[in-house]
């Protein structure tokens, strides 16, 4: 799919690095740029007099810092002549969710930086609007290095489920842009049900037919994690994307033990792709 419309949610820490990246983004795809500033509610405090009076203070403070980083991403906007609109939230994360979910449906992919993935509150409400709400790629970008959305050396990380499935073919765009994509298996099983009885041949032959190199690898983890795996490839075979599917396991399981989903979401040195 062409990228038309870019929903940038930029929190108030490192939010001048995730706008000019945004920016930059709009302009190499042509596109309309839409600016979410959001930021979490300070909740009321039950006390006496003073402690609410410093409740109130400190809420004003967050919104005015907010209202800030509003006002600069219309400058940067300006400034570079491209079309945009700026809107800035600042309620509870379940508000923030909800708001980010009806944007997001109207917008062809979502761009988190750090300024959003550093904090957790903001980071969930993000993904699960993006992910589960409006079903709109999301695009992760690094506090550092290029990011576009036309790389030539692509990593798909794949294990036969709907997930990885649903990322490839939302990318598939992309992936048609690239150079090379590596279709990267960690630990396949070959059980039919699993990966088949050549792991990664079926999305290898689906990918080819819409003219995509493609280079199968599977990689044995050696007791390590899938992350810590996929990051070490990527940087070994110089990618400049990372496309999975996102969610695999339920949220909740996500949440306890922590899964590839969590840990990519926090930090990550490459771009990534993801959808669900």
């Amino acid at each position: 799919m062409s990228f038309k419309t870019l929903l940038a949610i930029v929190g108030e820490n490192d939010a001048n690095a995730d706008l000019a990246k945004a920016i930059d983004l709009t302009i190499e795809a042509d596109a309309h740029l839409s600016i979410m500033v959001i930021g979490t509610a300070l909740q009321p405090i039950t006390a006496d007099y003073p402690v609410a009076t410093a409740w109130i203070e400190q809420r004003q403070e967050e919104i005015k810092a907010l209202i800030e980083v509003r006002k600069h991403a219309e400058e940067l906007c300006s400034k570079n002549a491209i079309s945009f609109d700026v809107d800035h939230f600042y309620d509870d994360n379940f508000i923030l969710q909800s708001n980010i979910g009806m944007r997001a449906m109207y917008a062809d992919i979502v761009v988190l930086g750090n300024s959003v993935r550093s904090e957790r509150g903001l980071r969930s409400a993000a993904v699960s609007a993006a992910a589960f709400d409006a079903r709109t790629p999301i695009l992760l970008i690094p506090s550092s290095g290029k990011t576009t959305l036309a790389p030539k050396n692509v990593l798909l990380a794949w294990n036969s489920r709907a997930e990885a499935a649903q990322a490839a073919k939302e990318a598939l765009d992309i992936l048609k842009g690239a150079d090379t994509v590596h279709v990267v298996l960690v630990d396949p099983d070959s059980a039919y049900f699993k990966n088949g009885g050549e792991p990664g041949a079926d999305i290898a032959a689906y990918l080819s037919r819409h003219g995509i190199k493609v280079v199968v690898e599977q990689l044995t983890s050696g007791g390590r994690t899938t992350e810590d795996i996929l990051a070490q490839h990527a940087s070994e075979i110089g990618c400049d994307m990372i496309v999975m599917g996102a969610y695999g396991h339920s949220r909740l399981r996500e949440r306890i033990f922590g899964g590839v989903t969590a840990t990519v979401l926090e930090s990550s040195e490459f771009p990534i792709f993801m959808a669900r």
